[in-house]
């Protein structure tokens, strides 16, 4: 019990356990980028995810479908890598809310798509963005 002033009050406190779920270096071949030789030769590209989801129910239960399937998310990473785009923010983007409109137990979810060996004329291992969106910021709560 909590009291104010001589009053009595009952607070209710709710936790949920939060937990992390990473893909760490999926290794994919795409065709991004604005010149016509990406279009046509291609990349390697690696991408790292990472979604924060309550992992409660699924601790407990040893059930699939309470919990967000890492096999699913490796599937929309590819499938949204298939798919050309100029930028890797576009790419970045389109992962990043298809993550959270197709699993609403996820809170937060980052990622990072980087090109390897990208064609700027030098000598650079690779190029990256990173993006993170909260559920709240797309109003899905």
């Amino acid at each position: 019990m909590l009291s104010l002033k001589g009053k009595n009050k009952t607070v209710f406190i709710f936790a949920t356990v939060m937990g992390k779920i990473y893909l760490k270096n999926i290794r994919l071949y795409a065709f991004h980028g604005c010149m016509d030789e990406e279009e046509k030769i291609g990349s390697d590209y690696v991408i790292n995810i990472v979604v924060d989801t309550d992992l409660d129910l699924s601790s407990k239960t040893d059930e699939l479908k309470d919990t967000v399937d890492y096999v699913a998310l490796h599937a929309i990473v590819k499938t949204e890598m298939e798919q050309r785009a100029k930028l890797l923010e576009h790419v970045a983007d389109r992962i990043i809310r298809r993550i959270l409109n197709e699993y609403p137990s996820v809170n937060k979810a980052k990622v990072k798509v980087a090109k390897k060996n990208p064609p700027i004329g030098g000598n650079v291992e690779e190029v990256a963005v990173k993006r993170e969106l909260k559920r709240s910021a797309l109003g899905l709560d």
